[in-house]
């Protein structure tokens, strides 16, 4: 079992604290990847959309960005975590997913991010954790993945884990323990279900790229749909993998 780990600060505190506690149920039987926003992509999206129109190696942060990119599409469970900054993901989250605006959907979604299993860990220090995992969820159900689960902690209490009541800090693990079990107990040769929401995205996104096709057949999302076969009857979600 893979497991890719993006973590949306680099802070070790209580987000870090929870993210341990969930991979401490999961250590003995996975390969652990982790990386740590911003240092491990510590530049903002530009806007150029080269990504998009053109190609994902053209991004003046390619480096970063595909290192994550691999890591992801090897994985068995990605595990994305942030704590709560102003009622949403760390800024730092948002640059990364804002790189990935080519695996969206109506662009070029990566093929083996279908069927991918994913887990969201978010708290704050009393509201705002369930918008945060939202930041984070639809960027994943726009890349395809149909299998998100999320673990969203109030503290309700001090900001430092040891300072927590004793009471709220056992409440907090057994969440993340309980999650911990969930994955470490299913199938991983088995992809996950593919859900009506992400089938009713991708026809959607496939009469677009059909139209696209026919105005410019060298527009690049309509030639990578083309080569994947998507825009004939091959499916993502039939583990087939994408094109470059």
């Amino acid at each position: 079992m893979k497991i890719a780990v993006i973590n949306g600060t680099e802070k070790h505190g209580v987000t870090y604290r929870l993210k341990e506690l969930f991979l401490d149920g999961l250590r003995d039987a996975a390969d652990i990847t982790e990386f740590y926003l911003p240092k491990d992509c510590p530049s903002f999206c530009s806007g150029c959309t080269n990504c998009i129109k053109k190609n994902e190696s053209l991004c003046r942060d390619a480096a970063f960005v595909q290192k994550i990119d691999r890591a992801m599409r090897d994985a068995d469970l990605l595990v994305f975590t942030s704590p709560t900054y102003v009622f949403h993901a760390t800024g730092a989250m948002k640059s990364l997913l804002d790189h990935f605006a080519y695996h969206w959907m109506p662009h070029r979604p990566a093929g083996e991010l279908f069927g991918k299993r994913a887990l969201i860990i978010t708290q704050s220090l009393g509201a705002g954790e369930t918008s945060a995992a939202k930041d984070i969820r639809d960027s994943l159900a726009w890349w395809g993945v149909p299998y998100i689960r999320t673990v969203a902690c109030k503290l309700l209490g001090d900001i430092v884990w040891d300072r927590l009541p004793e009471k709220r800090r056992r409440a907090l693990t057994a969440a993340v323990q309980k999650a911990a079990r969930h994955f470490r107990a299913i199938d991983y040769t088995k992809p996950a279900r593919t859900t009506l929401a992400v089938k009713v995205k991708f026809y959607a996104a496939r009469m677009l790229q059909a139209s696209l096709g026919k105005a410019n057949p060298d527009y690049t999302g309509y030639v990578y749909w083309k080569a994947n076969g998507w825009l004939d009857r091959a499916r993502p979600w039939k583990r087939q993998p994408s094109a470059s």
